[in-house]
């Protein structure tokens, strides 16, 4: 059975991958081939939720590479793969020829491929290498279109993001070790010791916060929205921002095992559902009120990861995926159709695309949580769990549960709404949507209202069962009713509210403004970190300019100077004298030569003369 699992992985890794290099080379197939790898790669993923089979390798001296298919990531490798291969068919109809459509299909499907690699690993080394890749892969795809700066740059905002907060894996890998978790498995970080479980916990809980978008990080996922619209749904549902979400629950008993992790994880969704659900309702464009949306859903799973709802969790994450996908490829298509996607300007893009329309419609109806389809069971199964450890918590839930219910009104308000008599200026020319687009907005709306059905005979708790979360808490019937009448007062409310806030845009309060610019989290983020740490850097930079480089150049100029000192010395004192004690062995020696000349009369007068002067010096002394 291992080598289904290892072929789930590597079919997509080694199909994007050889497309990858290919580029333009195999463009025209390229779309084709992308479409193969994923549909194989879905039948893979549902035969390996059937058989669920289990893989290992040899990795360092102790450690371990382990994937696993259990209850857990059987649901979720099947909604990655099948997300991912609509996502691609839609693709191929949205990205033209001009396009390097062979980079593209490969950074999909490796992107795809990293996220299962997360769902099934069961050690940290092989989760740490799928997080890497997708990281690095999701900067390549939203920066995808690279001549132009602004993408570069907000490609460069979320990799930096959440590569800050991927550091937390490291820090808990080393925690990991440092406890005595030699085999680095998911399952024994239970057993570090000591305080070593407390910080690993922590490292686990700051990456998982930061792929998903969480409070504070969520600001990176609205630079995310200038990367082409399939990279927003596949980004956005069932893979990358997901995965953080995805790994709270895995790990839900090192959260139990802290004992402050899980209400920390908890508070943290339930305020992320409520802040950025408020974010949505005051935005203008539709992809920007979309990806608020996403982190304020994920804020709904992280809750339940932290309060214990596993089964609604998984059931929030499926609904999400498949209704998310579908409301992002339908943004897309209007982008390229209608040139814009301002929701002012999309009123009545329900009418131009019937069934992109009809798609939306029905991906915004569950976004909304209205009863009965599925994440108003999911959300249901979440606030039970929430309402079992805090009754402010569920009621923080149970708001953010409102606004959900009232940005997708909103959203829907918008483009079901023909144009006003007048406005002839502001109809746009309609482009076709090839049937590649309009198809797989159906069929993914199509599922996420299908998962709603299916959930009224008890899905839930069948799920619970599949998942092992016997420990689950099924909501009671006036929860359900609670949760269904607020959800549909707060849809009916901003129905109402909408063209009123429409026509007053101009006069929009300094805190409409501080929401819509995702309350001001990138402004904090770069008052706090980006510019102390380039204050710091430039401050580091200068002192070594200014201090050691100096210094540097001082001792340089002192030690010519002692050079030059040396010098005059040795030239005019030493070398000086070498000259004189020469010149005093030149005389020297001419001198001795002197005897040698054979003129003897001379030595003779010398001898007589020092002979005399030898006597006088004699007899004067006696």
């Amino acid at each position: 059975m291992s080598a289904l699992l290892w072929a789930l992985i590597a079919l997509p890794l080694g199909a994007g991958t050889v497309l990858l290099v290919s580029g333009r080379r195999w463009n025209v197939l390229a779309p084709r081939l992308g479409i193969a790898a994923a549909a194989g790669t879905c039948g893979l993923a549902v035969a390996s939720a059937l058989c669920r089979p289990e893989a290992s390798a040899p990795l360092f001296a102790g450690v371990r590479a382990g994937l696993r298919v259990d209850g857990l990531s059987a649901v979720v490798v099947v909604a990655v793969a099948a997300v991912t291969a609509a996502v691609l068919v839609a693709s191929a109809g949205e990205l033209g020829p001009q396009e390097n459509r062979g980079r593209f299909f490969g950074l999909m499907l490796v992107f795809a491929g990293a996220m299962t690699v997360t769902v099934t690993a069961t050690t940290l080394p092989p989760l740490l290498m799928a997080w890497e890749v997708m990281g690095a892969t999701s900067w390549a795809l939203i920066g995808y279109w690279w001549r132009q700066p602004e993408r570069v740059r907000a490609a460069g905002t979320a990799f930096l993001t959440t590569r800050a907060a991927d550091l937390g894996l490291y820090l808990a890998a080393g925690a990991a070790m440092a406890g005595g978790v030699g085999s680095l498995g998911l399952s024994a970080l239970t057993g570090a010791e000591g305080g070593w479980l407390h910080v690993a916990c922590a490292g686990l809980v700051v990456a998982a916060l930061g792929k998903s978008a969480q409070l504070p990080f969520s600001f990176w996922l609205s630079q995310a929205m200038r990367g082409p619209s399939p990279v927003s749904a596949l980004l956005h549902s069932a893979t990358m921002v997901a995965a953080g979400a995805y790994l709270l629950l895995r790990l839900r008993p090192v959260l139990v095992a802290t004992g402050w992790a899980g209400p920390a994880v908890a508070w943290t969704g339930a305020v992320t559902a409520l802040a950025l659900g408020v974010v949505a309702m005051a935005q203008r464009d539709l992809k920007q009120l979309l990806a608020a949306s996403t982190c304020s859903q994920v804020g709904f799973m992280v809750l339940a990861a932290g309060a214990g709802g596993l089964a609604g969790g998984t059931l929030q994450l499926l609904a999400h995926a498949a209704a998310k996908s579908s409301l992002f490829l339908a943004a897309g298509a209007w982008l390229t159709s209608l040139g814009t996607e301002q929701l002012p300007a999309l009123r009545g893009a329900v009418r131009r695309h019937p069934l992109v329309g009809a798609g939306f419609v029905a991906g915004a109806l569950v976004l909304a949580g209205l009863p009965p389809l599925a994440l108003w069971v999911a959300k249901d199964e979440v606030l039970a769990a929430a309402r079992a450890q805090s009754a402010g918590l569920y009621a923080l839930g149970l708001a953010a549960a409102a606004v959900a219910a009232g940005y997708s009104a909103k959203a829907l308000w918008y483009v079901t709404r023909p144009l006003p008599h007048g406005h002839a200026t502001e109809r746009r020319r309609t482009r076709r949507l090839a049937r590649s687009v309009s198809t797989p907005v159906v069929v993914l709306a199509a599922a996420a209202v299908f998962l709603g059905v299916a959930a009224l005979p008890d899905l839930s708790g069948r799920l619970r069962d599949v998942l092992g979360d016997g420990g689950g808490h099924a909501p009671v019937p006036w929860e359900m009713g609670l949760s269904a009448a607020v959800a549909l007062i707060a849809a009916g409310a901003a129905w109402w509210w909408t063209p009123r806030s429409a026509r007053s845009t101009r006069t929009a309060s300094s805190a409409q403004r501080w929401a819509a610019d995702w309350l001001h989290t990138e402004r904090a983020a770069r008052a706090v970190l980006v510019r102390p740490v380039l204050a710091l850097a430039r401050a580091l930079a200068a002192f070594d300019d200014r201090v050691v480089d100096g210094a540097v150049r001082h001792i340089a100029r002192g030690g010519l100077a002692l050079a030059r000192g040396a010098a005059r010395a040795d030239d005019r004192g030493l070398d000086g004298a070498v000259r004189s004690v020469a010149a005093g062995c030149r005389r020297l020696g001419a001198w001795a030569r002197r005897p040698q000349t054979g003129l003897l009369h001379q030595y003779y007068a010398q001898a007589v003369v020092g002979f005399t002067l030898l006597i006088s010096i004699v007899l004067l002394v006696r």
